[in-house]
Protein backbone atom coordinates (compact mmCIF):
# COMPACT_ATOMS: atom_id res chain seq x y z
CA UNK A 1 0.00 0.00 0.00
CA UNK A 2 0.82 3.71 -0.32
CA UNK A 3 3.12 4.32 2.86
CA UNK A 4 3.12 7.95 3.08
CA UNK A 5 -0.22 8.33 2.73
CA UNK A 6 -1.01 5.29 5.31
CA UNK A 7 1.70 7.08 7.65
CA UNK A 8 -0.79 9.84 8.06
CA UNK A 9 -3.54 7.73 8.23
CA UNK A 10 -2.24 6.28 10.92
CA UNK A 11 -0.41 9.04 12.73
CA UNK A 12 -3.79 10.85 13.09
CA UNK A 13 -6.83 8.26 12.39
CA UNK A 14 -6.07 5.14 14.28
CA UNK A 15 -9.19 3.41 14.76
CA UNK A 16 -9.94 3.26 18.40
CA UNK A 17 -12.43 -0.20 18.24
CA UNK A 18 -12.65 -2.92 15.92
CA UNK A 19 -16.10 -5.65 14.82
CA UNK A 20 -17.37 -7.33 17.94
CA UNK A 21 -15.73 -10.28 18.72
CA UNK A 22 -19.22 -12.73 19.60
CA UNK A 23 -20.16 -14.62 16.59
CA UNK A 24 -22.66 -17.39 15.89
CA UNK A 25 -22.33 -21.00 15.02
CA UNK A 26 -23.01 -20.86 11.18
CA UNK A 27 -23.72 -23.46 8.13
CA UNK A 28 -21.86 -21.83 5.72
CA UNK A 29 -23.80 -22.32 2.95
CA UNK A 30 -25.14 -18.06 2.80
CA UNK A 31 -27.09 -17.76 0.10
CA UNK A 32 -27.74 -14.20 0.14
CA UNK A 33 -25.34 -10.94 -0.48
CA UNK A 34 -25.17 -8.46 2.16
CA UNK A 35 -23.20 -5.29 2.21
CA UNK A 36 -19.12 -5.96 2.20
CA UNK A 37 -19.29 -9.57 1.39
CA UNK A 38 -19.69 -11.61 -2.02
CA UNK A 39 -19.93 -15.20 -2.67
CA UNK A 40 -18.60 -16.97 -5.45
CA UNK A 41 -18.24 -20.42 -6.36
CA UNK A 42 -15.15 -21.50 -7.98
CA UNK A 43 -15.26 -25.34 -8.93
CA UNK A 44 -15.02 -26.94 -6.13
CA UNK A 45 -14.14 -23.64 -3.98
CA UNK A 46 -16.68 -21.12 -2.59
CA UNK A 47 -14.92 -18.20 -2.53
CA UNK A 48 -15.81 -15.44 -0.42
CA UNK A 49 -14.35 -11.49 -0.59
CA UNK A 50 -14.36 -9.37 2.37
CA UNK A 51 -14.56 -5.60 1.96
CA UNK A 52 -12.33 -4.04 4.39
CA UNK A 53 -12.72 -0.26 3.15
CA UNK A 54 -10.97 1.99 0.84
CA UNK A 55 -8.17 3.98 0.58
CA UNK A 56 -6.63 7.11 -1.76
CA UNK A 57 -3.85 6.76 -3.61
CA UNK A 58 -2.56 10.13 -5.58
CA UNK A 59 -1.88 9.17 -9.02
CA UNK A 60 1.47 11.12 -8.69
CA UNK A 61 2.52 8.12 -7.35
CA UNK A 62 2.39 5.92 -10.72
CA UNK A 63 6.33 6.10 -11.47
CA UNK A 64 7.85 5.19 -15.26
CA UNK A 65 4.48 6.62 -16.44
CA UNK A 66 3.82 10.67 -17.58
CA UNK A 67 1.42 12.45 -15.94
CA UNK A 68 -0.56 12.82 -19.42
CA UNK A 69 -1.08 9.22 -20.62
CA UNK A 70 -2.23 8.62 -16.21
CA UNK A 71 -5.20 11.16 -17.06
CA UNK A 72 -5.20 9.31 -20.24
CA UNK A 73 -6.16 5.86 -19.02
CA UNK A 74 -7.50 7.19 -16.37
CA UNK A 75 -10.23 9.45 -18.89
CA UNK A 76 -13.70 7.55 -18.59
CA UNK A 77 -13.29 5.18 -16.48
CA UNK A 78 -14.94 6.86 -13.50
CA UNK A 79 -12.77 6.06 -10.41
CA UNK A 80 -13.61 8.09 -7.46
CA UNK A 81 -10.95 10.52 -6.65
CA UNK A 82 -11.01 13.69 -4.60
CA UNK A 83 -8.11 15.98 -3.24
CA UNK A 84 -6.59 13.12 -1.18
CA UNK A 85 -6.31 10.55 -4.19
CA UNK A 86 -8.16 7.31 -6.31
CA UNK A 87 -10.47 5.26 -4.21
CA UNK A 88 -8.65 2.06 -4.10
CA UNK A 89 -10.36 -0.41 -2.38
CA UNK A 90 -9.00 -3.35 0.06
CA UNK A 91 -9.61 -7.00 0.09
CA UNK A 92 -9.66 -9.56 1.76
CA UNK A 93 -10.71 -13.51 0.36
CA UNK A 94 -12.36 -16.23 2.50
CA UNK A 95 -11.72 -19.49 0.59
CA UNK A 96 -13.42 -22.90 1.40
CA UNK A 97 -12.88 -26.29 0.46
CA UNK A 98 -14.61 -28.83 2.06
CA UNK A 99 -14.83 -27.92 5.79
CA UNK A 100 -11.23 -26.23 5.33
CA UNK A 101 -11.04 -22.48 5.74
CA UNK A 102 -7.98 -20.55 4.45
CA UNK A 103 -8.15 -16.69 4.97
CA UNK A 104 -6.21 -14.74 2.59
CA UNK A 105 -4.89 -11.69 3.92
CA UNK A 106 -6.45 -9.77 7.08
CA UNK A 107 -7.26 -6.34 6.20
CA UNK A 108 -6.28 -3.40 8.10
CA UNK A 109 -7.96 -4.06 11.78
CA UNK A 110 -6.62 -0.52 13.71
CA UNK A 111 -3.88 0.41 12.11
CA UNK A 112 -5.37 2.90 9.41
CA UNK A 113 -8.10 5.44 10.06
CA UNK A 114 -11.68 4.59 8.97
CA UNK A 115 -13.36 3.64 6.90
CA UNK A 116 -11.27 0.31 7.09
CA UNK A 117 -10.86 -2.47 9.14
CA UNK A 118 -14.15 -4.18 7.87
CA UNK A 119 -13.01 -7.47 7.53
CA UNK A 120 -13.41 -9.29 10.98
CA UNK A 121 -17.07 -8.00 10.87
CA UNK A 122 -17.85 -8.75 6.98
CA UNK A 123 -16.47 -12.23 7.51
CA UNK A 124 -18.68 -12.30 10.68
CA UNK A 125 -21.57 -11.12 8.13
CA UNK A 126 -20.48 -13.77 5.97
CA UNK A 127 -21.88 -16.74 8.60
CA UNK A 128 -18.63 -17.48 10.02
CA UNK A 129 -16.15 -17.33 12.80
CA UNK A 130 -12.60 -16.61 13.19
CA UNK A 131 -12.50 -19.32 15.23
CA UNK A 132 -13.00 -20.95 12.47
CA UNK A 133 -10.49 -20.28 10.15
CA UNK A 134 -7.97 -23.21 9.55
CA UNK A 135 -5.05 -20.79 7.60
CA UNK A 136 -4.12 -17.19 7.07
CA UNK A 137 -2.43 -17.12 4.12
CA UNK A 138 -0.69 -13.38 3.91
CA UNK A 139 0.79 -12.34 0.16
CA UNK A 140 3.19 -9.94 2.43
CA UNK A 141 3.63 -8.19 5.46
CA UNK A 142 2.05 -4.78 4.70
CA UNK A 143 -0.04 -3.33 7.52
CA UNK A 144 -3.10 -3.49 5.18
CA UNK A 145 -2.89 -6.94 4.85
CA UNK A 146 -1.71 -8.62 7.99
CA UNK A 147 -2.67 -6.35 10.89
CA UNK A 148 -6.37 -7.95 10.65
CA UNK A 149 -4.40 -10.53 12.27
CA UNK A 150 -5.72 -8.69 15.44
CA UNK A 151 -8.77 -8.01 17.18
CA UNK A 152 -9.93 -4.51 18.71
CA UNK A 153 -8.30 -5.89 22.09
CA UNK A 154 -5.13 -6.74 20.48
CA UNK A 155 -5.89 -10.32 20.53
CA UNK A 156 -5.50 -13.11 18.33
CA UNK A 157 -8.54 -12.62 15.74
CA UNK A 158 -7.72 -16.22 14.30
CA UNK A 159 -6.64 -18.03 17.42
CA UNK A 160 -7.34 -21.43 15.62
CA UNK A 161 -5.26 -20.56 12.72
CA UNK A 162 -1.71 -21.02 11.33
CA UNK A 163 -0.28 -18.19 9.67
CA UNK A 164 1.56 -18.56 6.76
CA UNK A 165 4.32 -15.90 5.44
CA UNK A 166 7.40 -16.13 3.23
CA UNK A 167 10.34 -16.44 4.83
CA UNK A 168 11.48 -13.27 2.90
CA UNK A 169 9.18 -10.75 3.50
CA UNK A 170 9.63 -12.04 7.80
CA UNK A 171 12.97 -12.02 7.10
CA UNK A 172 12.72 -8.41 6.31
CA UNK A 173 10.07 -6.82 8.02
CA UNK A 174 10.02 -8.79 11.38
CA UNK A 175 14.08 -8.34 11.90
CA UNK A 176 14.29 -4.70 13.62
CA UNK A 177 18.08 -3.79 11.80
CA UNK A 178 15.64 -4.01 8.59
CA UNK A 179 13.85 -0.94 10.42
CA UNK A 180 16.66 0.83 11.27
CA UNK A 181 18.28 1.30 7.56
CA UNK A 182 14.67 1.66 5.61
CA UNK A 183 13.40 4.67 4.43
CA UNK A 184 12.05 6.75 7.19
CA UNK A 185 8.35 6.89 6.15
CA UNK A 186 8.23 3.33 5.94
CA UNK A 187 9.47 2.38 9.55
CA UNK A 188 6.32 2.69 11.21
CA UNK A 189 5.38 -0.42 9.50
CA UNK A 190 7.68 -2.89 11.02
CA UNK A 191 6.32 -2.16 14.25
CA UNK A 192 2.96 -2.77 12.46
CA UNK A 193 4.21 -6.67 11.46
CA UNK A 194 6.24 -7.50 14.53
CA UNK A 195 2.95 -6.81 16.77
CA UNK A 196 0.48 -8.33 14.75
CA UNK A 197 2.48 -11.97 14.16
CA UNK A 198 3.86 -12.12 17.59
CA UNK A 199 0.69 -13.72 19.47
CA UNK A 200 0.69 -16.35 16.42
CA UNK A 201 4.65 -16.60 17.00
CA UNK A 202 4.48 -17.44 20.26
CA UNK A 203 2.33 -19.66 19.71
CA UNK A 204 4.34 -21.75 17.73
CA UNK A 205 1.28 -21.45 14.95
CA UNK A 206 3.45 -18.61 12.53
CA UNK A 207 5.08 -20.59 9.42
CA UNK A 208 7.79 -18.37 7.97
CA UNK A 209 7.99 -20.99 4.39
CA UNK A 210 9.96 -20.91 1.23
CA UNK A 211 9.48 -22.69 -2.04
CA UNK A 212 10.37 -25.95 -0.75
CA UNK A 213 8.17 -26.33 1.98
CA UNK A 214 4.70 -27.72 1.84
CA UNK A 215 1.53 -25.57 2.06
CA UNK A 216 -1.96 -26.08 2.97
CA UNK A 217 -3.53 -28.52 0.30
CA UNK A 218 -4.31 -26.67 -2.85
CA UNK A 219 -2.25 -24.19 -2.31
CA UNK A 220 0.79 -23.13 -4.01
CA UNK A 221 2.65 -19.72 -3.69
CA UNK A 222 3.63 -18.57 -6.39
CA UNK A 223 6.87 -15.68 -6.47
CA UNK A 224 5.86 -12.10 -7.39
CA UNK A 225 8.25 -9.71 -5.42
CA UNK A 226 9.01 -6.76 -6.58
CA UNK A 227 5.97 -4.70 -4.10
CA UNK A 228 8.05 -6.29 -1.19
CA UNK A 229 11.15 -8.57 -0.80
CA UNK A 230 9.18 -11.68 -0.39
CA UNK A 231 5.50 -10.83 -1.70
CA UNK A 232 4.19 -14.02 -2.63
CA UNK A 233 0.51 -14.77 -4.90
CA UNK A 234 -1.33 -17.65 -4.07
CA UNK A 235 -2.88 -19.84 -6.94
CA UNK A 236 -5.59 -22.62 -5.51
CA UNK A 237 -6.74 -25.39 -7.17
CA UNK A 238 -10.12 -25.35 -7.51
CA UNK A 239 -10.50 -28.74 -9.56
CA UNK A 240 -12.24 -29.24 -12.82
CA UNK A 241 -9.43 -27.52 -14.48
CA UNK A 242 -9.75 -24.23 -13.29
CA UNK A 243 -7.54 -22.50 -10.51
CA UNK A 244 -7.89 -19.64 -8.72
CA UNK A 245 -5.10 -16.79 -8.38
CA UNK A 246 -5.36 -14.78 -5.39
CA UNK A 247 -2.16 -12.29 -6.05
CA UNK A 248 -2.26 -9.46 -3.20
CA UNK A 249 -0.77 -6.74 -4.56
CA UNK A 250 0.12 -7.09 -8.20
CA UNK A 251 -1.86 -3.82 -9.15
CA UNK A 252 -2.92 -1.08 -7.46
CA UNK A 253 -4.44 1.09 -9.67
CA UNK A 254 -6.37 -1.02 -11.90
CA UNK A 255 -7.19 1.87 -14.48
CA UNK A 256 -3.73 2.04 -15.00
CA UNK A 257 -1.71 -1.07 -14.73
CA UNK A 258 -3.73 -3.49 -16.80
CA UNK A 259 -2.39 -0.90 -19.96
CA UNK A 260 0.13 -0.13 -18.77
CA UNK A 261 2.04 -2.91 -16.54
CA UNK A 262 5.34 -1.17 -17.07
CA UNK A 263 4.16 1.62 -14.50
CA UNK A 264 5.07 1.42 -10.91
CA UNK A 265 4.20 2.32 -7.74
CA UNK A 266 6.08 4.25 -5.60
CA UNK A 267 5.91 2.09 -2.74
CA UNK A 268 7.05 -0.81 -4.45
CA UNK A 269 10.57 -2.08 -2.85
CA UNK A 270 12.00 -3.22 -6.05
CA UNK A 271 10.30 -1.46 -9.18
CA UNK A 272 12.04 -3.60 -11.58
CA UNK A 273 11.11 -6.84 -10.40
CA UNK A 274 7.62 -5.70 -9.43
CA UNK A 275 6.99 -4.92 -12.86
CA UNK A 276 8.37 -8.23 -13.70
CA UNK A 277 5.94 -10.11 -11.37
CA UNK A 278 3.14 -7.83 -12.87
CA UNK A 279 3.40 -9.04 -16.65
CA UNK A 280 4.03 -12.87 -15.45
CA UNK A 281 1.32 -12.90 -13.02
CA UNK A 282 -0.91 -11.22 -16.06
CA UNK A 283 0.46 -13.35 -18.64
CA UNK A 284 -0.02 -16.51 -16.54
CA UNK A 285 -3.95 -15.77 -15.84
CA UNK A 286 -4.73 -14.21 -19.44
CA UNK A 287 -2.98 -17.57 -21.14
CA UNK A 288 -4.46 -20.21 -19.04
CA UNK A 289 -8.02 -18.17 -18.14
CA UNK A 290 -7.50 -18.42 -14.41
CA UNK A 291 -10.14 -16.44 -11.93
CA UNK A 292 -8.30 -13.77 -10.67
CA UNK A 293 -8.98 -12.06 -6.61
CA UNK A 294 -7.28 -8.55 -6.27
CA UNK A 295 -6.19 -6.91 -2.97
CA UNK A 296 -6.47 -3.55 -4.61
CA UNK A 297 -9.31 -4.05 -7.58
CA UNK A 298 -12.52 -2.75 -7.61
CA UNK A 299 -14.75 -4.94 -4.69
CA UNK A 300 -15.48 -7.77 -4.77
CA UNK A 301 -11.84 -7.83 -7.20
CA UNK A 302 -12.84 -10.76 -8.55
CA UNK A 303 -12.45 -12.23 -12.31
CA UNK A 304 -10.32 -12.75 -15.50
CA UNK A 305 -7.35 -11.03 -17.34
CA UNK A 306 -7.54 -10.70 -21.15
CA UNK A 307 -4.06 -10.13 -22.85
CA UNK A 308 -4.56 -7.30 -25.41
CA UNK A 309 -1.47 -6.89 -27.73
CA UNK A 310 1.72 -6.17 -24.91
CA UNK A 311 -0.82 -5.28 -22.46
CA UNK A 312 -3.86 -6.11 -21.12
CA UNK A 313 -7.58 -5.24 -19.38
CA UNK A 314 -9.65 -6.48 -16.29
CA UNK A 315 -12.39 -8.59 -17.17
CA UNK A 316 -14.85 -8.47 -13.59
CA UNK A 317 -16.98 -11.47 -12.84
CA UNK A 318 -20.51 -11.16 -13.37
CA UNK A 319 -22.57 -11.53 -10.15
CA UNK A 320 -23.94 -15.20 -10.30
CA UNK A 321 -26.23 -16.93 -7.43
CA UNK A 322 -24.60 -19.68 -5.71
CA UNK A 323 -25.75 -23.27 -6.36
CA UNK A 324 -28.57 -24.47 -4.43
CA UNK A 325 -26.64 -27.17 -1.93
Amino acid sequence: MRFPVVHRLAAALLLSACASTTFASTTHVPQQQVPGVYHQQIGQLQVTALFDGTVALGRQELIGIDAGAVTRLLDHRYVPEDGKGLQTAVNAYLVQRGTHLALVDTGTAQCFGPGLGQVLSNLQAAGYAPSEVDDVLLTHAHPDHLCGLLDAQGKPAFPKATVWLSKADADYWLDPASEATAPQPLRFAFALARNAVAPYAAAGSLRRFTSSDTLPAGVTALDSHGHTPGHVSYRLDAGASQQLLVWGDIVHFHAVQFARPDASYEADSNRNAAIASRRTMMSEAAAKGWWVAGAHLPFPGLGHVRSEGDAFAWVPGEFAPLPVK
